[in-house]
């Protein structure tokens, strides 16, 4: 780290992703402060700093980064590796500890405490911040859970019918017996007969009325900012595949495209994102989506010069924004993804989301990928 940077991080002072501590900080103290940064996006510790930024230097006779290591390695769970590094400030040093982004999360302190970074704090995770950490390591998969209240009768037979006759299989001759081992055998139906999370979602009649923010939300905006004048807005529910295709049509035409007019012709004069891309931003958004947050939709801005496609959830623990440009993917929601690429929605070899970079360079646009908090934002630029 170079001193302007260093300098930069002390203005800011402590938050979600920078902490300050003295050289006399206890090691449980330190292993807390690894653990959340672990479990949330990463972050900094600068070791002789005191809570208002003074820096107060190190112990020149102790040896910090094998101490550091040590906590790391002894007093997180699974273990974690920080990275040590040293600047001098005004004839005092100051140890620099730069936590990454957990892989391997949850973390936990050996007191068996599950922590989160919030704000410039650290804080217990909740049960439902914990179910998504474990869900992020591929422990825990949502999609398959029961749906309380469901049955078989929330399903569309016609939606089944016609899904299952790809495979030889006459879903309306079937004894009602067979018709339920059926479901449960491809996970449409949990053990006790009760719709899972991705049966609901692809098949059920009303999957709203028991996963109330399953949907898509869509705005228009005549301007470039939120609180700019609001043209539209409208919900998209139904099946999956309901909203994948409705909001695809909405979306692309709602795009702005310049164009004149050539006798009786409109021509468009700028290139715009095909529908294929659009799409396959859409499909990427509702089959990776963290369905356990229910207080939030996928939502679809549509500003003057770009579109934002937001969608509830962290990407999973190996998984940067990076690594997605060049295909690179895991499967959050494992079943719903297994019947999206039956339905012919994705091909799970990871070709999407390079395949929407590709398409924005070929029109001279750019495309963004963000993890703000819980959600992540894919932004086409107009």
């Amino acid at each position: 780290m170079d001193l302007d940077s260093f300098n930069q991080i002390i203005n800011q002072g402590e938050n979600i992703s920078v902490e300050f501590k003295s050289s006399e900080v206890r090691k449980e103290s330190l292993a807390k402060e690894i653990c959340s940064f672990s479990n949330t996006s990463g972050g900094v510790i600068l070791l002789g700093v005191s809570d208002n930024g003074e820096i107060k230097g190190l112990n020149q006779n102790f040896n910090y980064e094998e101490w550091a290591m040590n906590i790391g390695r002894d007093h997180v769970v699974p273990s974690v590796t920080p990275i040590y590094s040293q600047i001098e400030i005004n004839s005092l040093q100051v140890g620099i500890l730069e936590i990454p982004k957990g892989s391997n999360k949850p973390y936990q302190t050996i007191g068996n405490k599950f922590l989160l970074r919030v704000g410039s704090t650290n804080r217990v995770a909740t049960q439902a911040e914990l179910m998504r950490l474990f869900q992020q390591s591929g422990m825990f998969h949502y999609d398959l859970l029961p749906v309380e209240n469901t049955t078989i009768n929330s399903l569309n037979s016609s939606y089944l019918s016609d899904y299952f006759t790809k495979y030889n299989i006459d879903y309306t001759d079937e004894s009602d017996d067979e018709r339920k081992k059926l479901l449960i055998n491809t996970d449409v139906l949990a053990e006790d007969g009760s719709c899972t999370v991705a049966g609901l979602l692809l098949f059920g009649l009303k999957p709203q009325k028991y996963l109330y923010n399953a949907s898509i939300s869509i705005a228009r905006f005549k301007g470039n900012l939120v609180g700019d004048e609001l043209l539209d807005k409208q919900v998209i529910e139904g099946t999956l595949s309901n909203q994948i295709d409705i909001s695809t049509s909405i979306i692309k035409n709602y795009i702005p495209v310049a164009s004149r007019i050539e006798g009786n012709k409109r021509i468009d004069i700028t290139d715009t994102y095909s529908e294929r891309t659009i799409r396959e931003v859409l499909v990427n958004a509702v089959v990776h989506r963290n369905y356990s947050i229910s207080g939030s939709r996928i939502r679809i801005f549509i500003f003057d010069n770009r579109v934002e496609c937001i969608s509830p959830g962290r990407l999973p623990n190996t998984i940067t924004t990076e690594k997605i440009r060049y295909g690179v993917s895991y499967a959050v929601n494992p079943v719903l993804v297994k019947f999206m690429e039956n339905l012919r929605y994705i091909d799970k070899l990871g070709r999407g989301i390079p395949m929407v970079c590709s398409d924005a360079n070929k029109i001279g646009k750019k495309v963004e990928f963000l993890e703000i908090g819980e959600d992540f934002k894919v932004v086409l630029w107009l």
